[in-house]
């Protein structure tokens, strides 16, 4: 049974599509990354898949998982650095499924909290306010906190934007060890390089389905142009689908 399956899927915001007639299976235990043009909705996608958002149309079925099988990271934009909340407090938000928004933390609980924070490299930072760590130190917590949730569905939502080199090796070398786990992962990404060398299977989107298969067959020149034309289709304000990096520009 796929780990997902969308059906005609339709999901947008005030009755306007984001994405639309999407159709297609999720394997369980695939590595896929979602790409497209700025605006072609694949944050979008991420968000119907996690239930924040409702499809205004079609169908999306998880294979079985409900939401305790389900990690999602956000974009890191997303998160206000502002709550007066520590490294160690927001990485254990991730056991929450477990023990609810006001359950105790047991030593064992603490253990598996300082485990996830060691494994990310920020061992020592766990009393640092999340709003003084650097971009790179935010992803690693992000990272974290998905890290001790053990769920058989992760979706990450532009994981590695705008994080150096190093960092960036690090937590692709986690999304590896969940792929070799069997867990099924979905990315929305940019970097085609990244997506050419590491990532098995690729869904072009650009609004709608552009391509969807293993990644050398579809991540092309051809295709990634055709989700900018699409994308700028959509909307006349091209600028904001010019981001697309065709075959990072080695088309």
């Amino acid at each position: 049974m796929a780990a997902l399956h969308f059906h005609n899927l339709t999901l947008g915001y005030d009755r306007h599509p984001a994405v639309h007639h999407l159709s297609g299976e999720v394997a369980p235990g695939a590595l896929v990354a979602v790409i497209g043009p700025n605006g072609a909705g694949k944050s979008t996608l991420l968000r119907g898949i996690v239930g924040i958002l409702k499809p205004l149309d079609g169908t999306i079925h998880l294979g079985g998982l409900d939401a305790r099988d389900i990690a999602y990271l956000p974009q890191s934009a997303e998160i206000d650095r502002s709550f007066p909340i520590s490294v160690f407090d927001f990485v254990g938000t991730g056991l929450w499924r477990g023990t609810g928004l006001f359950g105790g933390i047991g030593k064992a609980a603490r253990d598996k909290i300082l485990q996830a924070i060691g494994a990310v490299g920020l061992s020592g930072f766990e009393n640092r306010p999340i709003g003084t760590l650097s971009g790179g130190q935010m992803q690693r917590v992000l990272f974290a906190r998905v890290l001790l949730q053990h769920a058989r569905l992760i979706v990450l939502d532009e994981p590695f934007n705008a994080i150096d080199g190093k960092t960036t090796a690090d937590l692709l070398a986690l999304v590896k060890r969940w792929h070799g786990e069997g867990r099924t992962v979905l990315a929305a990404l940019h970097d085609m390089e990244m997506v050419r060398n590491h990532f098995t299977e690729t869904l072009v989107l650009a609004r709608g389905p552009v391509a969807w298969g293993p990644t050398a067959e579809v991540l092309t020149p051809e295709n990634l142009l055709v989700a900018m034309r699409m994308c700028e289709a959509f909307d006349d304000r091209a600028a904001a689908c010019a981001a697309v990096e065709i075959g990072s520009r080695a088309a």
